[in-house]
């Protein structure tokens, strides 16, 4: 890009807004679901007011199945239970979990359900609720990429040996707050389709409509993020940040975090996902830091689930590792985790992939770090990850044949054309 459209480039993406960091915060790093179930059935247990959460899947097997013994408990004590799960993601087990629910006080809604097929056909079907949250009384909180169901069981595979990787936090603390607002608005969003009716009904009624209108657009509302709170301002530990990534007025705030914390990279950028298709801005970020001397070091999945997400991140290896972007695959279990850490002290865990459908379509949710204690414990987790995983040699991704070309170009084209159907506009 050159001239005007470099500039226009330049201020859309400043126009992104940054996040907002708050200090007095409490983090503790859980490791797949066997660590963050049973902390999150602990917080439960112990609601004495309500319970949110929200979730890609939703799965029938033992996992699911405590879990739905626990809100139903927590339901049947008082506590206001608000659960939403995604209409693609927890498809196979909506029925199961509508007759779990019944009668139990616990209301259930659904992003996005695709129980017909003309649902297909609706605006915004390929924008999926991809978040992973929960949070109990408002203290406490729960975000990463962590499904309700085994780590020891994959939908595509089923059952396996080992455990996936994958990634959660607790939280306590003034983040929490945007993390409630944040569950609110998402179970809101999905359950007006069941009980606008209601709710216009009662905005009628009421002595004071003004005032009930504007509670229902706070309970719709995403939280807000500060544009002009720096990075690394002097707050008490531990400062943190919980970023969104939604189609209205943060679409790109996920992606910005990420690329600004490469940009400014002086040591080391350790990034994992499992699927990995950047657009240029990002990319670009990684080849830059590299080419100044960070060591750039990517892990990506070895053990592939999806074969046209493996192919896509495939076709950049030869570009990125021309330019000394240093990339393993993991192999002993199906990787999930989206952590990263920059310069042992910028450090996020999440649900967002490097890829288009979390970077311009779905609706994610990351938790930002700047503690050097909590970037120390993740890179450890890292560490680990890496010394059971394969490098990935140049020798072996040329790229520069007919078969490297082709097959970077169906990539691009595929991603193009499916960026367009679902709507999303804008260079990626």
């Amino acid at each position: 890009m050159t001239g005007a459209a470099e500039q226009t480039h330049w201020l859309s993406w400043h126009a992104v807004p940054r996040p907002s960091f708050s200090g007095g915060n409490e983090l503790q790093l859980l490791r797949g679901g066997d660590q963050l179930f049973p902390a999150q059935a602990e917080a439960i247990a112990k609601a004495h007011h309500e319970v949110w959460l929200a979730t890609y899947i939703f799965h029938d097997d033992e996992a699911g199945q405590a879990l739905v013994a626990q809100l139903c408990a927590a339901a049947a004590r008082g506590v206001r239970v608000r659960l939403v799960v995604d209409g693609f993601g927890s498809k196979a087990s909506l029925d199961w979990l509508c007759r779990q629910f019944a009668g139990t006080g616990v209301a259930m809604a659904v992003f996005r359900p695709i129980d017909r097929w003309w649902r297909w056909l609706q605006p915004g079907q390929l924008r999926r609720l991809h978040q992973k949250l929960c949070v109990v009384d408002g203290e406490r909180a729960f975000v990463g990429g962590i499904n309700i169901i085994g780590d020891r069981m994959d939908l595509n595979h089923g059952a396996t040996d080992t455990p996936r990787l994958d990634y959660a936090v607790g939280l306590r603390g003034p983040i929490v707050a945007p993390i409630a607002q944040a569950a609110r608005a998402v179970w809101t969003r999905a359950w007006l389709g069941r009980d606008f009716g209601e709710e216009l009904l009662a905005l009628v009624r009421s002595p004071e409509p003004v005032a009930r209108l504007r509670r229902l657009a706070q309970r719709l509302r995403m939280p807000r993020l500060n544009r002009r709170e720096p990075f690394g301002q002097d707050l008490a530990p531990v400062h943190a940040a919980f970023v969104l990534r939604d189609n209205l007025r943060q679409r790109r705030t996920i992606e910005r975090a990420y690329v600004e914390a490469i940009r400014h990279a002086r040591h080391s950028v350790d990034l994992i996902t499992p699927y990995f298709y950047p657009g240029h801005a990002f990319r670009r970020a990684l080849r830059s830091a590299a080419q100044r001397g960070v060591r750039v070091r990517l892990l990506l999945q070895g053990k592939v689930d999806y074969r046209i997400a493996a192919m896509a991140a495939r076709a950049l290896y030869a570009e990125l590792l021309a330019q000394g972007v240093l990339i393993w695959e993991y192999t002993p279990a199906y990787l999930h985790a989206k952590i990263a850490v920059v310069d042992g002290q910028w450090a996020t865990v999440g649900s967002s992939n490097i890829d288009p459908l979390s970077l311009l379509l779905n609706l994610e949710a990351n938790v930002i770090v700047s503690d050097a204690g909590f970037a120390s414990e993740l890179a450890a987790e890292f560490e680990a990850a890496l010394a059971v995983s394969s490098a990935v040699e140049s020798r072996h991704w040329g790229g520069s044949g007919l078969r490297g070309v082709l097959s970077r170009a169906l990539v691009a084209w595929l991603a193009h054309v499916y960026l367009r159907v679902a709507g999303a506009t804008g260079r990626y």
